[in-house]
């Protein structure tokens, strides 16, 4: 049975004395330092919630940029592309109508030429005609 002596009225004031020096000297420090440690880690952890957050707003802001740009050089390159084909269509036809102007000259040249061959021809024809009619009239 428990007795109610000297000592136990000591031992209680020395348990007392003990419990509120461990309090004011361990308990309250190490709450402290964890309440800091949960204050920190819960702050660490609002931190990358709101960096996560701006990540991804950024990378939203990216994509729509990346898409935006995207569709501004594929139309620019479907334009350059137009005019590309127009001006090529210009040239060939163009130098078409240049190659046929060149086609013709050479025919008009070679019609020239040709008939200027004729009447030598028909010239030197008429002059062999009388060489050989005065030939065989001598003879």
């Amino acid at each position: 049975m428990l007795e109610f002596n000297s000592w136990f009225f000591v031992l209680l004031a020395n348990f007392i004395f003990l419990v509120f020096m461990l309090n004011v000297l361990l308990f309250k420090p190490l709450a402290r330092i964890l309440k800091q440690r949960q204050d920190t880690i819960d702050n660490a952890l609002q931190t990358a919630k709101d960096m996560n957050s701006k990540k991804e707003d950024a990378l939203a802001r990216m994509n729509a940029e990346l898409h935006q740009a995207r569709n501004s050089s594929r139309q620019a390159y479907n334009t350059l592309r137009e005019q590309g084909l127009a001006s090529q269509k210009g040239n060939v036809s163009k130098a078409e109508s240049e190659a046929l102007g060149i086609i013709e000259a050479a025919r008009a040249e070679i019609r020239k030429e040709s008939e200027k061959a004729r009447a030598a021809l028909k010239a030197d024809i008429d002059r062999f005609s009388e060489e050989i009619v005065n030939k065989l009239v001598r003879v």
